[in-house]
C-alpha cells in the first residue's frame, strides 16, 4: 500500500487526475448552489456570507474581513452586501470601538434563512458527497483538501 501516486506518474495521468478533481468539484458545487438558489433564492456569494456569519460569534463580522474570506473585491462585496441589506438578511453596524470598522450582522430574518440554508446544504452534501463516497472517503477527501490548502495557500 502506498501513500500516494508515484512521483514518476505519467504527465497525462496526473493532469487527468487533477481534471477529475476539478470536474467533480464543479459538478457538485453547481448542484449544491442550484438547489440552494431554488429553495432560498440565494446567489452563491450571498449564501457563503450567510454561512460565514451564522458560524461567527454574535453572528457578525467586520465587513473587510468578511469580503476577504468570501474572496470578493471591495466593490463586489459592497454590491452583494447592498442586496443582502435590501433583502433584510444583514445590516451594517458601526463598531463601537473603531470608527473605521463596520460589521455585517445577521438580522433575525437573515438568521432564520441562514439556519435553514445551512441545514439544506448539509442535507444536499449528505446526498451528493457522503452517500456516494461513504464516510471514510469523504473524510479523506476533506483532509486531502485541507492539506492542499495549507501547502498552496498564499501568504
Amino acid at each position: 500500500m502506498t501513500d500516494g501516486p508515484d512521483p514518476q506518474t505519467d504527465d497525462d495521468e496526473i493532469v487527468t487526475w487533477w481534471g477529475l478533481v476539478i470536474e467533480g468539484y464543479l459538478a457538485t458545487q453547481d448542484r449544491l448552489m442550484g438547489e440552494i438558489a431554488e429553495r432560498f433564492g440565494l446567489a452563491p456569494a450571498s449564501f457563503d456570507i450567510l454561512i460565514r456569519l451564522i458560524r461567527s460569534p454574535g453572528h457578525r463580522m467586520p465587513m473587510t474581513r468578511l469580503a476577504g474570506e468570501a474572496a470578493l473585491s471591495s466593490g463586489g462585496f459592497t454590491k452583494v452586501a447592498d442586496r443582502m441589506v435590501a433583502a433584510n438578511l444583514i445590516c451594517r453596524v458601526p463598531s463601537p470601538d473603531d470608527r473605521r470598522v463596520t460589521f455585517a450582522v445577521l438580522t433575525d430574518h437573515g438568521h432564520d434563512i441562514a439556519s435553514k440554508a445551512r441545514a439544506a446544504c448539509a442535507e444536499i452534501l449528505r446526498r451528493t458527497v457522503l452517500e456516494p463516497l461513504g464516510p471514510n472517503a469523504s473524510g479523506a477527501l476533506a483532509e486531502s483538501m485541507r492539506t492542499l490548502r495549507g501547502v498552496n495557500e498564499r501568504g
